[in-house]
C-alpha cells in the first residue's frame, strides 16, 4: 500500500483557512508561505517515498527481543538516521537547544504525514518531542545541559513511564519508589508496562521519564513526582557514559504496530533526578500529555487519510456489475465501483470525516502555538482555555474516526479488505491502539465535562460556540450557502442548550457525567465539524465567484460540505437523545444480572 501526503488538502486549511503565514508572522519565527510550502513538499516526499514503504515489513516482521536488546524492523534504523540528518527531529524543538522552533500550525502537517505512512515509526520520535517539552518546562539546568541537546536533535530517544501492571487509567495505585541519595540522585525500583520505545536500536541513548513515590510521599496522586532516569548516564562530555540499572524485561506481542518496540521496563535501583518538585510529578507530566494526546489525535487523522487513500485508489479499479442507471464504462467487462452509490457513500463519509478532523487539528494547533507565542498574557491564557477544551475531542473522535475510516476501507474492498496483502486491515489493527492509549477515550469524554464543561460552568465552550456562530452569520450572506449557514447556526444553538442540561443533570446526580460523557463529545464532534465545514464552503465559493483556476477543487469542497451537513451530521442527533436517555437505565441492574 502507498501513501501519498494530501497536499492540496493541507493547503486550503493552512493558508485559505487559517492563513498560516499571517500566524507565524505574529509569532515572530521569520517563517513565511514559500517557506512552509517547501517544507510541507520535502515532508511528502520523506515520508512517501522513505517512510512508507517500510510499513507493511514492519507488520510482518516486527521487534524482536534478544538477550536484552530489542531489534526494529529492517530499514526503521537507517530512515530514524535519516530523519534525524534531515533536520526533521528538531523541528519543534527549542531554539536554545538546537530546536528550530516550528510552530505547531505547520508541524502539525508533517507529522499527520508521518503517522499516514507508517504510525509504527512515528512512534519513537513522538514520545522523544513530549519527553522534550516536558524537561525543558520542569528541568533542572543541569538536566537541561547534559541531556535536553541531544534530546531536541533526535541523536536521543526520549520515554514516558507511567503505567504498570496494577496502574493504568489510576496513577494513584503505581508503586515505583525513589529512594533520594546523598549526592542529590535517586534509586529508582519499579516495573513499569507498555512504555513505547522503551529499548531500541537506533538511538545511542534513550532518556526515560518515570512517575515514582518518594519515601515520604503522600498518598494517592499528590504524592507522585517525575524522574529522568537515562539509559546510560551522560558523561561530562556529554556522551553517553555508565549503563543504568535498567533493563527491558520483555516485548509485548500486539494487535498493532508491531514495528513500534512497547517494553516492559525493570529499574533495578537505576539513578534518576527529579524533573520538577517532589511530589508534583503529575502535574510535570501533564505537560507531555497535552502533547501525547494531541499527537494520538493526529494519529488518527493520518490513519483516516491513508485508508480513505486506499480504497479511493481500489474503488477506481476494482470492476464489479454494472451502474443502477445502466452501464457507465461500457468498453469494459463491468463499471467500477465507484459509481455505485453504496461505495460513493463510504467514500464521501472517509473524505468529509478526514477533512473535517485536518481542519478541526489546524485550529487547534494554533491554539496550541498561542498559549505559549501569543504577544498578550491574556491571549495566551485564553488560547491556553481554548485547547484544554479541544483537547480531549481531538483524541477521542479522530481516532474514533480513525477506526472507523480503517473500517470502511476494509468494506470498499469487499472479501480482499481481509486479506493482508492489500493493507487495510493493518490499517485497522494499528488504528485500534490509538482508543486506548494516551487516556481511553471514554476517560477523554470525562475530562471533557468533568473538568472542562463543569469546570467553568460552560463559560469556554459557550465562547466557542459564539465563535463559530459568528463565522455562520458571515457565510448566511453568501446566497448559496444560507440553507447550510441555517442548519449549523441551529445546531450550534441545540449544541449550547444540551450543554446547559448536561450540566444540571451532572450537578443533580453525578452518575450523569459518566452517562452522558461520550454521547455528548461525540456530539460536540459533529457539530464542530459542521462549523468548519461551513467555513471550508464558504472560502471555497469565495474563490469560485472570483473566477479561480482550481474550479474542480473547490467545487468538490462544496460538494463534500453539503454531503458532510445533509448525511454525517445528522448522526449527532442519536448521540443527543441517547445521553439525555439519563443514567438510571445504565444503574439499576444488579450487577449479578449481567451473568450468564
Amino acid at each position: 500500500m502507498s501513501y501519498q501526503a494530501p497536499l492540496r488538502d493541507m493547503r486550503f486549511v493552512l493558508h485559505e483557512l487559517f492563513d498560516v503565514a499571517g500566524h507565524c508572522e505574529r509569532l515572530g519565527n521569520g517563517l513565511d508561505r514559500e517557506l512552509i510550502d517547501g517544507v510541507l513538499e520535502e515532508a511528502a516526499a520523506f515520508t512517501g517515498n522513505e517512510i512508507a514503504p517500510l510499513n507493511r515489513n514492519s507488520d510482518e516482521e516486527g521487534c524482536r527481543l534478544e538477550n536484552g536488546k530489542v531489534t526494529t524492523p529492517k530499514g526503521f534504523r537507517a530512515a530514524y538516521q535519516q530523519y534525524v540528518d534531515n533536520g526533521w527531529a528538531s523541528m519543534t524543538g527549542p531554539t536554545d537547544f538546537g530546536g528550530q522552533g516550528f510552530p505547531q500550525l505547520v508541524a502539525f502537517a508533517f507529522h499527520e504525514m508521518l503517522m499516514g505512512a507508517s504510525l509504527s515509526f512515528r512512534i519513537y520520535s513522538g514520545l522523544t518531542e513530549g519527553a522534550v517539552l516536558a524537561l525543558d518546562k520542569h528541568g533542572s539546568d543541569e538536566l537541561k545541559r547534559d541531556y535536553l541537546g541531544k534530546m531536541v536533535s533526535g541523536q536521543w530517544t526520549g520515554t514516558m513511564c507511567l503505567t504498570e501492571p496494577q496502574a493504568g487509567t489510576d496513577l494513584a495505585l503505581l508503586r515505583t519508589r525513589a529512594e533520594p541519595q546523598a549526592d542529590g540522585s535517586y534509586r529508582v525500583t519499579g516495573n513499569k508496562i507498555f512504555i513505547s520505545g522503551g529499548e531500541q536500536d537506533f538511538s545511542e541513548n534513550i532518556v526515560h521519564l518515570v512517575l515514582a513515590r518518594l519515601p515520604d510521599a503522600p498518598a494517592g496522586v499528590k504524592g507522585i513526582s517525575l524522574l529522568l532516569v537515562p539509559k546510560f548516564i551522560a558523561n561530562a562530555d556529554g556522551t553517553p557514559g555508565a549503563k543504568n540499572a535498567l533493563s527491558c524485561g520483555a516485548i509485548e506481542h500486539k494487535m498493532g504496530i508491531k514495528g513500534a518496540s512497547t517494553c516492559v521496563m525493570n529499574f533495578d535501583g537505576a539513578t534518576g533526578w527529579l524533573v520538577g518538585e517532589a511530589n508534583q510529578g503529575l502535574a510535570c507530566m501533564f505537560t507531555m500529555m497535552n502533547d501525547a494526546r494531541f499527537q494520538v489525535g493526529l494519529q488518527g487523522l493520518g490513519i483516516g487519510e491513508a485508508a480513505f487513500q486506499g480504497a479511493l485508489r481500489y474503488a477506481r479499479e476494482r470492476l464489479q456489475s454494472r451502474g443502477l442507471t445502466g452501464a457507465v464504462a461500457p468498453e469494459k467487462a463491468a463499471d467500477p465501483i465507484i459509481v455505485h452509490p453504496d461505495v460513493r457513500r463510504m467514500l464521501l463519509t472517509q473524505k468529509t470525516l478526514v477533512e473535517g478532523c485536518r481542519m478541526l487539528a489546524a485550529y487547534t494547533a494554533r491554539q496550541l502555538d498561542l498559549e505559549h507565542g501569543a504577544e498578550e498574557p491574556a491571549a495566551r491564557k485564553a488560547a491556553g482555555k481554548r485547547a484544554a477544551l479541544l483537547i480531549p475531542i481531538v483524541k477521542a473522535f479522530f481516532t474514533d474516526m480513525g477506526q472507523e475510516v480503517a473500517s470502511h476501507a476494509v468494506q470498499v474492498y469487499g472479501g480482499h479488505g481481509f486479506i493482508r496483502e492489500w493493507g487495510m486491515e493493518q490499517l485497522m489493527r494499528d488504528s485500534r491502539i490509538t482508543q486506548l492509549y494516551e487516556g481511553t477515550n471514554g476517560i477523554q469524554a470525562l475530562d471533557l465535562i468533568r473538568r472542562k464543561l463543569l469546570g467553568d460552568g460552560g463559560a469556554e465552550l459557550n465562547a466557542l460556540i459564539d465563535e463559530l456562530a459568528a463565522h455562520a452569520r458571515d457565510a448566511a450572506a453568501q446566497p448559496a450557502l444560507t440553507e447550510s449557514a441555517r442548519l449549523v447556526e441551529q445546531r450550534l444553538q441545540q449544541w449550547r442548550e444540551l450543554a446547559a442540561q448536561v450540566i444540571a443533570n451532572s450537578q443533580a446526580d453525578a452518575q450523569e457525567i459518566g452517562a452522558a460523557s461520550v454521547d455528548f463529545l461525540q456530539y460536540s464532534a459533529y457539530v464542530l465539524l459542521a462549523g468548519f465545514w461551513l467555513q471550508a464552503a464558504a472560502t471555497a465559493q469565495q474563490a469560485l465567484d472570483a473566477g479561480t483556476g482550481e474550479a474542480a477543487f473547490y467545487q468538490a469542497k462544496l460538494h463534500s460540505a453539503d454531503f458532510y451537513l445533509r448525511r454525517v451530521l445528522p448522526r449527532a442527533s442519536s448521540h443527543r437523545e441517547a445521553l439525555l436517555g439519563g443514567a438510571d437505565c445504565l444503574m439499576a441492574m444488579a450487577e449479578e444480572s449481567f451473568a450468564f
